[in-house]
């Protein structure tokens, strides 16, 4: 899971990444609108968490740009600004969530890890695929009810996978979602053919279909082969 975090309070930042840490969840930061903007148009976020008032632009103008863009990322506001125009306006732009500081930060990953169910698995806390279950609290993997022991990020790319199914993803995307910014960093994208390949070993030696195909020159895609 991989979140951006538009906030020009660094304590703020901050707090939601330590506590974020511990929950296994891939955090970035924007300070200000100029690079909130910059990081949207080159990135995709499983969610994006937006305070409204920046050093140099408003969060209502980021909403508005991803809905010119079509992007999919799911948004909760975080502001202080809280008053029933601001929500409203927030929401008619695309927002999914909003949250007033002061908050709880338990009660912000409750509302986020909701919204990405919502947004990629309508809801389930449980993912099935044909003979795959993935649970998304426990972070177990299991084929025909046999649990498998799989790595965290072989945890996150299935769901990745099984989240875009028949979509055709590419080193690049993958190595964003599992590495973040640090993928950019890299000198090649071999570690993500690893995990591909570790991954569909496991899931195949339990009994799983073989549904993560490799597209060449493009990258792979999670298919049902039924």
């Amino acid at each position: 899971m991989k979140i951006l975090i538009v906030e020009d309070e660094r304590a703020i930042a901050e707090s939601i990444i330590n506590y974020f840490k511990t929950n296994n969840i891939q955090c970035e930061t924007a300070e200000n609108f100029t690079i909130a903007l910059s990081k949207i148009e080159s990135h995709d976020y499983d969610c994006i968490l937006l305070d409204l008032m920046l050093p140099d632009g408003d969060g209502f103008a980021i909403l508005k740009e991803l809905k010119r863009k079509n992007k999919t990322d799911g948004v909760i506001i975080i502001s202080a600004k809280e008053n029933l125009e601001t929500r409203l306006e927030g929401f008619n732009l695309g927002a999914d969530d909003f949250l007033t500081k002061p908050f709880h930060l338990s009660e912000l990953l409750v509302r986020m890890q909701a919204l990405i169910r919502r947004k990629n698995f309508k809801g389930n806390n449980r993912v099935v695929f044909n003979e795959i279950t993935v649970d998304i609290f426990s972070k177990t993997v299991s084929v025909h009810d046999v649990k498998l022991e799989v790595t965290k990020k072989e945890f996150d790319l299935l769901l990745f996978l099984i989240g875009n199914e028949n979509k055709v993803l590419s080193k690049g995307a993958i190595a964003e979602h599992l590495s973040g910014d640090m993928a950019d960093m890299l000198d090649n994208h071999d570690f993500i053919y690893a995990h591909i390949k570790n991954l569909k070993k496991k899931l195949t030696h339990a009994g799983s279909g073989d549904y993560i195909k490799t597209v060449y020159g493009l990258g792979y895609k999670w298919e049902n082969e039924q």
